[in-house]
């Protein structure tokens, strides 16, 4: 595709070029609920660049999926703002796609019919939205299981179809809340491996939400911690490691070492504020 998406919207539009692609000021978000007040993000400033591969860590219940659910508008801001490619986050957006902890694929459509069903959602041309999936397949190593059901495919392999449709309507901004958690230890390694490869193929702007620190710090092109609730930012990281990584030299690397040793030892204090 050019620069114009199928859904009509030129990438970037309404921002100067270098604009950042989200920008969140002074963001709080306050839940209530049955008599409970839940005070879940306070004061995060946070600007995303185009193109960045940023990772987020953080205890549980820090507000991590929350920030995610903000950008994509499917959570509204109590205090703050958010804006997208320069326009205020007000309800939905069409132009992120979102990968879940679970792949939540269709029980009964194979692997493309499960991709397609974005384009359904969507209105998509019927058309260019095979084409595109059939592309997403060969780029995620799913040639040969376009007619495969969920229950014939490995975790791994279902959430490379969650993946695909998720980058099915080509968003500009893809955002990822702990999609490998529920894998095995080596598949989880396989899929990091695969998503820095599609995200150096495409230059994407990616924003993923993980306990594991190898992961944050293997991943990012910028790292940020999260305190305990209310989350809020406590540190950000810029990673110094090549752009093109191989996994077992990354993760033997000093920068490697001294990055995630600060990320573990951060996360250890707030582990303990909680």
């Amino acid at each position: 595709m050019a620069a114009e998406t199928v859904d009509g919207a030129a990438r970037g539009a309404g921002a100067p070029s270098d604009a950042p692609m989200v920008d969140i000021r002074g963001l709080d978000v306050t839940f209530h609920s049955k008599g409970r007040t839940v005070h879940a993000l306070s004061g995060i400033d946070l600007a995303i660049e185009p193109g960045e591969f940023l990772t987020i860590a953080g205890p549980s219940g820090c507000g991590k999926s929350t920030l995610l659910r903000v950008i994509a508008g499917l959570t509204e801001a109590t205090a703050g703002e958010v804006t997208l490619r320069g326009t205020p986050v007000e309800g939905a957006r069409r132009d992120v796609g979102f990968v879940f902890q679970r792949a939540a694929l269709l029980d009964w459509r194979n692997a493309r019919g499960n991709i397609l069903f974005q384009a359904e959602m969507r209105g998509l041309p019927r058309a260019w939205a095979r084409e595109r999936a059939d592309a997403l397949m060969e780029m995620t190593g799913l040639t040969g299981f376009e007619n495969a059901m969920p229950y014939e495919l490995s975790g791994g392999m279902q959430q490379r179809v969650s993946l695909c449709r998720a980058l099915l309507h080509e968003p500009d901004v893809l955002l990822m809340d702990e999609p490998f958690g529920a894998l095995d230890a080596l598949t989880r390694e396989n899929m990091n491996v695969e998503l820095r490869r599609i995200w150096e193929a495409t230059g994407m702007t990616v924003v993923l939400v993980t306990h594991s620190v190898a992961e944050a710090v293997y991943l990012a092109s910028r790292a940020i911690v999260m305190g305990p609730r209310p989350g809020r930012i406590i540190e950000e990281f810029p990673i110094d490691l090549p752009g093109h990584r191989e996994y077992e030299p990354t993760l033997e690397s000093p920068e490697f070492r001294r990055v995630s040793g600060r990320v573990r030892e951060l996360l250890g204090s707030a582990a303990h504020a909680e």
